[in-house]
C-alpha cells in the first residue's frame, strides 16, 4: 500500500508542476501577443501615415531649394532625409527618405 501511495502523490505533484508550469506559460504567450499586436498597430497606422507623409516631405524639400532655406534643409537632415539641391528644369527635387 505504501508503495502505490508514494506513486501516487509524485504523479500528483508531477500533474501539479505540469499545470503550474502551462499556467506559466499561457501568462508568457498572451503577453508576447499584446507585444505583437500592439507593433502590428503601430505599423499599420505608421502605412496610413505615409499617403501624407511623402508628400508633405516632397514639399518640404522643394520649399527648402527654391527658397534656399537653410532651417528647412536642417530639418529633413535631422531625420535623415536627403536631396538634390540642384533639380531638372520642369522636375521636383527627389526626397530620399532613410
Amino acid at each position: 500500500m505504501r508503495i502505490g501511495n508514494t506513486l501516487l502523490i509524485i504523479g500528483s505533484t508531477l500533474v501539479l508542476l505540469l499545470v503550474l508550469a502551462n499556467i506559466g506559460l499561457v501568462t508568457v504567450n498572451r503577453t508576447l501577443q499584446d507585444q505583437v499586436m500592439t507593433r502590428n498597430q503601430f505599423i499599420e497606422q505608421s502605412l496610413q501615415l505615409e499617403k501624407i507623409y511623402q508628400p508633405l516631405v516632397r514639399t518640404l524639400a522643394e520649399l527648402a531649394t527654391t527658397r534656399k532655406d537653410g532651417q528647412i534643409k536642417a530639418l529633413l537632415t535631422e531625420q535623415g532625409i536627403r536631396f538634390n539641391a540642384a533639380p531638372a528644369a520642369n522636375a521636383a527635387p527627389e526626397a530620399k527618405v532613410k
